[in-house]
């Protein structure tokens, strides 16, 4: 390879031809960055199962993320966007994943972080250049340097910390700390679970799912203004009024055969898509 299109590299066996780049628009070049970066037979077969219901091309575009950019994704879980991210950001950008400390009590969350971290080692010269910081609100809060990130994304993590007893409370601790770190005009990205609008805010308790309205209440009070929503990731189908809340539904199926095929036929939730800016001014 020559210099020129090691530059492009995205990804051990992605490489966007330098020519190709160089006649294409900024935008058009970022945008075939990003279909080649969700496209990569990198991608774990079940993450990319998930595309119908999860829409990363239409989801990342709508908060408008350039290859450039300074991102932070807030529990990673296992990695889905992150294989997405990494590559679309490693060679001009930079990504932090704002992972479970590491003295966490709660095993679960160690576990995660653990498999998270085994992940990045078994392709250090793929995820050679993704930060790890620690999240979990309300104690730890540093995901990036104050003021350094263009975009913050978090998806379906909002309803951790509003539910059991978490409340307005550490949910607003999540959006402080998204807040910092974002710099003026900088976007936080937001998919979660959602309960229709004329339910009780009690029913966030123990669901995973939220009301629009609460989210968006949370994020102007710590600061942030609501540039646009989106139905993109919206499921007509679903309720909201399973019996085992949103992991009724695929992929966790908690419920195991019981109304398997009705649950599968739903599908995944029905999911809010909001970008929240942080003003200039």
């Amino acid at each position: 390879m020559t210099s020129k299109l090691r530059v492009l590299r995205l990804w051990p066996g992605i490489w966007l031809a330098g020519w190709l780049l160089a006649a294409l628009p900024a935008s058009a070049a970022a945008d075939a960055g990003l279909r080649a970066a969700i496209t990569g037979d990198h991608r774990t077969p079940a993450f990319t199962a998930r595309d119908a219901y999860r829409h990363p091309h239409a989801t990342l575009t709508f908060f408008g993320i350039q290859p450039q950019f300074t991102v932070v994704e807030i529990w990673p879980g296992g990695g889905w966007y992150t294989e997405i991210l990494a590559p679309y950001l490693r060679e001009r950008g930079k990504l932090y994943a704002a992972q479970f400390p590491e003295a966490t009590a709660v095993a679960y969350y160690r576990e995660l972080r653990e498999g998270f971290l085994a992940k990045l080692a078994a392709a250090p010269d793929s995820y050679d250049r993704l930060e790890v910081t620690e999240f979990l609100p309300p104690e730890h809060l540093d995901i990036a340097p104050a003021g350094s990130a263009d975009l913050v994304l978090t998806f379906r993590n909002v309803h951790n910390w509003t539910m059991r007893g978490g409340g307005e409370a550490r949910t607003l601790a999540a959006f402080r700390a998204f807040h910092r770190a974002l710099k003026p005009g900088g976007v936080l990205g937001v998919v979660d679970h959602r309960l229709p609008p004329d339910r009780p805010l009690a029913d966030q308790e123990e669901s995973g799912y939220l009301r629009e309205d609460f989210v968006i209440g949370v994020a102007a009070e710590a600061g942030f203004e609501l540039a646009a929503r989106s139905e993109m990731n919206a499921n007509p189908r679903d309720s909201a009024d399973h019996p085992r809340g949103v992991w009724s539904l695929p992929p966790s199926l908690r419920g195991g055969d019981e109304d398997r095929e009705r649950y599968l036929a739903i599908g995944e939730s029905d999911r809010m898509t909001l970008k929240f800016v942080k003003p200039a001014h």
